[in-house]
C-alpha cells in the first residue's frame, strides 16, 4: 500500500512540475494544486498507514493504548488544506485580474514591449 501512496506522490509532483513549467497561467495554478495536493498526502503517508482508533484516553488509563491514529498529522493536512484552499482562490483572483488586463492568459504576453 505505501508503494502505490508512493507512486502517486512522485506522479503528483512531476505532473504539478511539468504543469507549473508551462506558458499560460492556469495551467501554472492548477500545477499549484497538483503540487499541494502531493505535499499533503506525503504528510498523511509519514505517518504510517495502520487500521487503528481513534486517539482517546479511556476512563482509568493515563495514556492512550496503541495502535491508534496519529492526531497531529490529521491536523496538520487539515489546516494545509485550508491555506492550499486560500491560496488557489487568491491566485486565481489575481489570474482573473491579470486576463483582464493584459487580455491573454499567456505568459509570454506578459513581457513590456
Amino acid at each position: 500500500m505505501v508503494w502505490l501512496l508512493a507512486l502517486a506522490i512522485g506522479a503528483l509532483y512531476a505532473g504539478g512540475l511539468y504543469m507549473m513549467l508551462r506558458k499560460t497561467m492556469v495551467k501554472l495554478l492548477i500545477g499549484l494544486a497538483m503540487i499541494g495536493n502531493a505535499a499533503n498526502l506525503l504528510i498523511f503517508t509519514s505517518s504510517g498507514i495502520v487500521r487503528s482508533k481513534a486517539p482517546l484516553v479511556p476512563k482509568g488509563a493515563k495514556t492512550v493504548e496503541p495502535p491508534f491514529a496519529d492526531p497531529l498529522t490529521q491536523a496538520l493536512i487539515l489546516t494545509a488544506i485550508v491555506i492550499g484552499f486560500a491560496v488557489l482562490a487568491f491566485a486565481l483572483a489575481l489570474v482573473r485580474r491579470t486576463y483582464e488586463a493584459v487580455g491573454s492568459g499567456g505568459l509570454e504576453d506578459m513581457t513590456e514591449e
